[in-house]
């Protein structure tokens, strides 16, 4: 006679399994918030698919919501996406490919339990989809990669492949191949199942694609392809077949093995196959590690951390969200947690599910799951929320800024809004925001890793605050965290060249006008410690 627990722990498995959560990553322009809105509209989430740079009579893409990224078509913060599909749900982190914002991109990786790598097919590796590898890397996130636009004039196949080995240090197996490359593309060849599958262009790829499936070696295959392409085809099947290697699972989780995806996001060559795939193949929620060691998902408690914080969602409500990973037992509304950081306990009374800006009162959620909670001011990103036993998750650390500048508000009787909308956007990690150890200089240093987090800053403080303001930039490019804090500050005595602020948490920051200025005050003071990456406000500091 199986007991409760044992009910309930067979129950939880059984939910896990049917739980997928994944970050989209790549270079700026390489089709993310495209095969974003494909994979939504395949799910049944969408019924049209929206287009990034939209023309009048079609829709702007669901992930993209905020006022600036319908204008420049660019997406300037993550979103979280949650469908069913096939009886899973998925959590879908669609984040930033700008490296002006890769900050918020880290946060989000954060939270992921798979990682799907997306590269233009003309382009291959670029700077910015290598720099967020590594950082998948370091989660050992398990990586799948969709190449896209391969109904573009682009590399060959074996060339992608060969530059994902030899640069990403990834065993590559495809699961499907093309067929075709550019104008002569004409589908996909499905490994798994010895399958052709040929798809028709639909207006913009914002309906589904109609899909003909034929098995490999049928006669009516002459009547869809050219003789070249086939024969091409069957080729290259022998060529992977006799050096390619096997698809290992195993690998694939432990981030050693990438699946390799063929299509065109905006046309939807590929992407329903990808999506199938990466339900049998991707890993389900996972454990994490705390204070207390590695807590896996069927862990009873219920266990979360903030990895996401935004302010106006909801512009007509002037809402705050935090968005918190549930990482093991059953989240349920109304539920009363303890808050690690502060020690106090709060009620989760108005939990939502999320689907970019659009949101839904839930019930429930699962490890995996990603939920919205309202942020009376009470959260920061990194915190952990917790029921039973004490635990803090690791935290999440900030990066080194390259831009500086004081930000000032003209107009006094403004003063309110101003001081509102910069605490809310620091709170929120839109940008790094600074301050002066000199009482009298009361303006803000917004701290930035690219200059349209400025932009962002601004045109953010304009529409949702009312507040006009301008900058002045400093002359800095480069800052550095004190290990040991004010204390080892004050011991290593006087610093030439360099100004002094604190962060957010009311650390010490030196500010360093270049390299060069950098190394020679390491060289006069070497008992100073000095960090790129500043240490976590909230949670445990991650392991190296």
């Amino acid at each position: 006679m199986t007991t409760e627990i044992e009910k309930e722990l067979e129950t939880s498995e059984a939910v896990l399994e049917k739980r997928r959560n994944f970050a989209i990553i790549s270079h700026p322009d390489a089709g993310k918030t495209t095969l974003t809105e494909k994979l939504l509209l395949y799910g049944g989430a969408i019924h049209q698919a929206g287009a990034v740079k939209a023309r009048r009579d079609q829709r702007k893409a669901t992930s993209d919501w905020m006022e600036m990224e319908k204008q420049r078509g660019i997406s300037i913060t993550s979103t979280v996406l949650q469908f069913d599909y096939r009886d899973f749900q998925i959590n879908l982190l669609d984040t930033p490919g700008h490296q002006d914002f890769s900050e918020d991109t880290y946060r989000t990786l954060a939270a992921a339990d798979n990682a799907v790598m997306l590269i233009d097919a003309a382009k291959g590796l670029e700077p910015q989809t290598r720099k967020l590898f590594e950082v998948c890397k370091l989660r050992q996130l398990p990586i799948f990669t969709f190449v896209n636009k391969m109904d573009r004039p682009g590399r060959e196949p074996l060339d992608l492949l060969d530059e994902i080995e030899r640069e990403l240090g990834l065993q590559t197996y495809p699961v499907n191949w093309p067929i075709g490359i550019g104008d002569r593309f004409r589908g996909v060849f499905d490994r798994a199942t010895q399958t052709i599958h040929l798809f028709e262009r639909r207006s913009h790829g914002s309906q589904e694609a109609q899909e003909t499936v034929i098995e490999l070696g049928d006669p009516k295959i002459e009547d869809h392809l050219e003789k070249d392409l086939y024969y091409q085809l069957k080729e290259d099947i022998e060529l992977l077949s006799e050096l390619g290697a096997e698809l290992d699972l195993p690998a694939v989780h432990a981030g050693e093995m990438t699946p390799i995806f063929f299509g065109s996001a905006m046309t939807n060559f590929g992407v329903k196959l990808f999506l199938e795939s990466f339900l049998d193949y991707g890993l389900p929620p996972r454990g994490r590690n705390s204070s207390l060691g590695v807590l896996d998902p069927t862990y009873p408690d219920f266990t979360g951390f903030v990895f996401k914080l935004q302010a106006n969602m909801d512009p007509k409500h002037r809402d705050r969200v935090a968005f918190v990973r549930v990482c093991t037992g059953k989240f349920e509304k109304d539920m009363v947690v303890n808050h690690a950081r502060t020690g106090k306990t709060i009620r989760l009374s108005r939990p939502q599910k999320l689907f970019a800006q659009d949101r839904a009162v839930i019930e429930e959620a699962y490890p995996g799951d990603v939920i919205g909670l309202n942020n009376p001011g009470v959260f920061a990103i990194g915190d952990t929320i917790y029921m039973g036993k004490k635990l803090e998750y690791e935290g999440i650390p900030c990066f080194s800024p390259e831009l500086f500048a004081y930000l000032r508000n003209p107009n006094p009787s403004k003063f309110k809004q101003f001081q509102k909308g910069v605490s809310e956007l620091q709170e929120e990690g839109a940008v790094q925001i600074l301050s002066s150890i000199d009482e009298f200089k009361r303006d803000p240093i917004l701290a930035a890793v690219g200059q349209l987090q400025f932009e962002v800053v601004q045109f953010r403080l304009l529409s949702e605050y009312g507040v006009e303001t301008t900058l002045e930039p400093l002359a800095y490019s480069l800052a550095r965290w004190v290990a040991g804090g004010w204390a080892a500050l004050e011991k290593a005595g006087k610093l030439f060249n360099t100004l002094t602020v604190k962060d957010y948490w009311g650390r010490p920051v030196l500010l360093f006008k270049n390299e060069w200025n950098l190394q020679q005050v390491k060289e006069d003071h070497p008992s100073l410690q000095l960090n790129s990456i500043a240490p976590v406000g909230s949670g445990v500091e991650p392991q190296s």
